[in-house]
């Protein structure tokens, strides 16, 4: 091992370097082994194993079939396999021996050597390896006025979950290094911007009074003059509005959308959109994104969508294109939310998981359930609760909820926000008491990295935990958001926002697994320290994991329950 040079490690480093090794120089493989090389060679020839039992003697396979295609009877021979073993670089792991086997050419990492640079150096595994650039601004057409009109009692669960998408992709996109706003700001003190906040939303505000007439004005003289203005609008007494008012004397404005799309050439759009009549919502949803684009040099646009919106958001979209956009937009468009046998709006089911969590709370913590320390424990595991049932599921497809009231909310097994948490706060405890037991003179503080010797890290758990999650973290960040930075011809872009919740659900099923087999406090004798002490520095690494990923759902972590 090459020491620092190679840190941080990465698992696709690692794969391009161990596919490079394996394939070799296309000529000299020939020669090596009598015979040309096979045209239908597979791109993937390496497997990251992450199943307990795998990792008990492997950490990479290269299966025998994959061997088969490169080399004759899969037979790798002995210069190239003293390649693969001595694989070095940037970001690569350290291979410390492989052997063949019936399966394949195994392979395993040098795992001591791994856990010291990784727990001496954890803060490049909690971020991107890069960092973006440029200016991203979500708009939530759920938002806006006549939308979700006045109250909050009208947000459906299909406009939460757009919202609850945009709050998280805003968040992973700041973390990416992209500068961010959201559309549209909320009057003050409206009930939704109350109820957002209920689910650690804090969407932009403005005061009542503020709004962009100068702005709409503009853009509607741009319609009037447009070239794709209709040729065959009549005059009409009104102007049409959504939700059939009208403006006395104003002349009728229809826009050919479907010439502007074949004209400007754009990809993806529905097929349907045709002549429009420009709605005053829409002047001012574009009214808002000016003012939003404004502040950022022709930045990207997020249009978050539900999939019943999607063509009235493809038309503002065009319609913007018509008026000048100095933005690219894109479309992420949501699934529906279904509650099968009921009826209930964002409020109610909030509210209906709000009284769940307490019920379970108080059933489980019983009198300690008091006071304000406890309405602020059981507002952040009903928002964990929340954001996890909108958002483990892939953006695009439908969510089913279970909202009858006898169903209740679990605070065992793995049920997602609940059970993250919960266990989050178990490393909490866990740390409090060794810090508890420092200041009585039990233990004794825990010593740098450098002083440990992790190979009595031997229990299954402590290496999965580190090679499934905590070195995987930044490249998982990096993928997330991809899509939308590389761009693409079509409307849709697909984001991968259910990523982060379904990583935290398998990361807490395994760290709840091995936390209940670990006693990692023991006894306060010298001979045990060394163990206790590497244990510690990973769980400690492990707690640093759960507040970064948490942070990307805007939950913060709770105190020890």
């Amino acid at each position: 091992m090459e020491g620092a040079d190679n840190r941080p490690f990465r698992i696709g480093n690692t794969v391009r370097a161990l596919n490079s090794a394996l394939r070799g120089d296309p000529e000299n493989v020939a020669a090596a082994v009598g015979s040309s090389r096979t045209t239908n060679e597979p791109d993937k020839l390496w497997f990251k194993e992450s199943s307990a039992k795998n990792l008990r003697n492997r950490d990479f396979l290269s299966p025998s079939s994959v061997l088969t295609t490169l080399y004759a009877n899969g037979q790798v021979p002995a210069t190239v396999l003293g390649r693969v073993l001595s694989v070095g670089g940037n970001g690569v792991l350290p291979i410390a021996g492989g052997e063949m086997t019936v399966e394949g050419l195994r392979l395993r990492v040098d795992r001591v050597s791994v856990f010291q640079e990784v727990l001496g150096g954890l803060h490049p595994y909690l971020k991107p390896s890069g960092q973006g650039q440029g200016h991203v601004v979500l708009n939530c057409p759920a938002l806006y006025p006549k939308r979700c009109l006045s109250s909050s009692e009208t947000i459906t669960l299909g406009q939460l979950r757009t919202v609850l998408l945009a709050d998280h992709q805003a968040a992973l996109l700041t973390k990416k290094g992209f500068s961010v706003s959201f559309c549209p700001a909320l009057p003050e003190g409206t009930d939704i911007v109350h109820v957002l906040k209920s689910v650690g939303v804090e969407w932009p505000t403005v005061p009542v009074c503020s709004a962009n007439g100068k702005r709409e004005e503009e853009l509607w003289e741009v319609f009037k003059n447009s070239p794709y203005r209709d040729s065959e609008e009549e005059l009409s007494g009104g102007m049409e509005m959504e939700g059939g008012g009208s403006e006395k004397g104003t002349k009728t404005v229809r826009i050919n959308l479907k010439k502007a799309v074949q004209e400007k050439s754009l990809q993806g759009y529905d097929p349907n959109l045709g002549v429009c009549t420009v709605q005053e919502e829409s002047v001012y949803q574009l009214g808002q994104l000016e003012a939003a684009v404004v502040k950022g040099a022709a930045p990207m646009v997020l249009h978050v969508t539900s999939s019943q919106d999607e063509f009235r958001q493809q038309q503002v979209d065009v319609l913007w294109r018509v008026g000048g956009a100095r933005a690219t937009q894109k479309h992420m468009v949501c699934g529906p939310v279904k509650t099968p046998g009921s009826q209930i709006n964002a409020v109610k089911y909030i509210q209906l998981r709000r009284a769940q969590m307490k019920e379970a709370s108080e059933i489980k913590y019983r009198e300690k359930v008091d006071g304000q320390a406890w309405d602020d424990i059981i507002q952040v595991m009903t928002s964990a609760t929340v954001r996890f049932e909108l958002l483990s599921t892939v953006h695009s497809s439908p969510v089913t909820l279970d909202v009858q009231r006898e169903g209740g909310v679990s605070t065992k097994g793995p049920r997602g926000g609940v059970f993250v948490m919960y266990n989050c706060a178990r490393l909490h405890t866990l740390f409090s008491s060794y810090e508890h037991a420092v200041e009585q003179g039990l233990y004794p503080e825990i010593p740098n990295v450098s002083q440990l010797d992790f190979s009595s890290l031997k229990e299954e758990g402590e290496w999965l935990l580190l090679f499934n999650y905590l070195i995987p973290f930044s490249d998982l960040l990096d993928q997330l958001g991809q899509s939308l930075e590389e761009g693409g011809g079509g409307a849709r872009v697909g984001m991968k926002t259910e990523q982060i919740c379904r990583f935290l659900v398998s990361l807490t099923k395994d760290f709840s697994s091995y936390y209940n087999r670990v006693h990692v406090l023991g006894e306060p004798m010298p001979h045990l320290y060394n163990q206790m002490f590497c244990r510690l520095q990973l769980l400690g690494a492990l707690r640093e994991l759960y507040h970064c990923a948490l942070d990307t759902l805007h939950l913060p972590p709770i105190p020890q329950l």
